[in-house]
C-alpha cells in the first residue's frame, strides 16, 4: 500500500491549514487525498494515495468520520470498507467519467449475454456495479487478477478499455470481452504526444499510466525500438511513487493526471518530472477547493451513504479481489 504522510510546504495559506486541522481535530475526522487532488489540499491531508490504499486506511482508521477528498464512487468504497463510520465527501458533483460510462442495467444486459463469465471491475466503477461484479482489481493487480481466472471462463472486463488491452495483451487472453469505456483525461494523452516528448527528452525514463491512451502503443513501440524498452514503464499511481524514489534517472515523463506530479517531485526531489500532456487535469479532481474541504469539516457535509444490500455485494468482490493474493494492492 502507497500512501504518504503530508508536512507543511508552504503551498497554501499557514492559517487556511490551521483551521482545517482544528476543525478535523473537533471532527474526529482523517482527511484522505487522492494522488489527482490539488496541491494544497494533499499538503493538509493526513493521508495521500491511491483510492483503494486511503479506502483501507478509513476501514483502520481510529478516527469516526473519513473525509475524502477524491470523487464519489472513492468516497463509496471508503464507506464499503468502513460501514460503521461516517463518510464525507467535500463536493458530490465530483463525479467520474470512467466510472458513469457502465451502470448498472448496462451491465446487467451484458452479463446476460455471457452467463458462464467471470466479471471483473475496476475499482473505479459505483458501488452499484461493484455489486454485480465477481471480483475487483486494479491497475495494479488486474494482469494477476485476470490470470488466475480459469482459462475456459469468459471475462467480461470492464470499463476501461485502455486498462482491458493492457491486461489482455499482458495474460494473452482470446475469451477476454472488455467495455468500451475510457477516463476522458487519461484517453487524451495520446501516443503522438508520448513519442514526441520521449524523442525530445532521450534521456528521460517514462512512467505511463495504464489508463491512457498511449498506453498499449506505448508497449508496441517499445517492441519495435521506437521507445527506450528499458526506460519505459507501465504503472499504477503507486507504482509511479515506488519507482521515483529508487531511479536513478535525471527526468522522467509522467503519462497520467498532472496532480500526480505534485507526490512524485516529494518522493524524489532531484529528479525533475514533467508531463506528457500538461493540459491532463481531472475537473472533477479539482473540484475540492480549500474552501470547500473547510465548509466539508465545518458543516459536515456531505455525507456519503451506500445502500446495506449493494454495500454486502459489492464487498464481497473487493475481498475476493484481495484474497487472489495482492492484498498490498497499490491501487489506481
Amino acid at each position: 500500500m502507497t500512501t504518504t504522510t503530508p508536512a507543511q510546504t508552504g503551498h497554501h495559506d499557514a492559517a487556511w491549514a490551521r483551521e482545517i486541522r482544528r476543525l478535523a481535530r473537533e471532527r474526529d475526522a482523517v482527511i484522505l487525498a487522492h494522488n489527482y487532488q490539488r496541491p494544497e489540499i494533499q499538503d493538509v491531508a493526513d493521508h495521500v494515495g491511491d483510492s483503494l490504499a486511503l479506502s483501507r486506511i478509513a476501514a483502520t482508521s481510529p478516527a469516526s468520520t473519513i473525509v475524502f477528498a477524491g470523487v464519489y464512487f472513492m468516497a463509496e468504497t471508503a464507506k464499503i470498507l468502513a460501514p460503521d463510520k461516517t463518510v464525507l465527501i467535500p463536493d458530490p458533483r465530483a463525479g467520474c467519467s470512467l466510472a458513469d460510462s457502465i451502470d448498472v442495467e448496462q451491465l446487467r444486459a451484458w452479463k446476460a449475454s455471457y452467463p458462464d463469465a467471470v466479471v471483473v471491475a475496476y475499482v473505479n466503477t459505483s458501488a452499484a456495479v461493484k455489486a454485480e461484479s465477481d471480483l475487483c482489481c486494479t491497475s495494479a493487480n488486474a494482469v494477476e487478477i485476470v490470470a488466475g481466472i480459469p482459462e475456459d471462463r469468459p471475462v467480461l472486463f470492464l470499463p476501461d478499455q485502455f486498462l482491458g488491452a493492457h491486461v489482455q495483451r499482458a495474460t494473452g487472453r482470446a475469451n477476454m470481452h472488455i467495455w468500451l469505456g475510457e477516463c476522458h483525461v487519461h484517453a487524451d494523452i495520446s501516443p503522438q504526444a508520448l513519442r514526441e516528448k520521449a524523442e525530445a527528452a532521450p534521456e528521460s525514463e517514462l512512467f505511463i499510466h495504464p489508463e491512457c491512451g498511449c498506453a498499449t502503443p506505448a508497449l508496441w513501440l517499445t517492441g519495435t525500438g521506437d521507445l527506450p524498452a528499458t526506460r519505459t514503464h507501465v504503472l499504477s499511481t503507486g507504482g509511479m511513487l515506488e519507482r521515483a524514489r529508487t531511479t536513478n534517472a535525471r527526468s522522467v515523463l509522467v503519462a497520467t493526471e498532472t496532480g500526480m506530479l505534485h507526490q512524485l517531485r516529494r518522493a524524489n526531489p532531484s529528479v525533475r518530472f514533467d508531463a506528457v500532456n500538461e493540459h491532463a487535469q481531472c475537473t472533477f479532481m479539482k473540484m475540492t477547493t480549500p474552501a470547500v474541504l473547510l465548509s466539508c469539516l465545518a458543516r459536515g457535509t456531505t455525507e456519503v451513504v451506500v445502500d446495506l444490500d449493494v454495500a454486502a455485494r459489492a464487498r464481497r468482490a473487493v475481498d475476493a479481489m484481495i484474497a487472489v493474493g495482492t492484498a498490498s494492492a497499490v491501487g489506481e
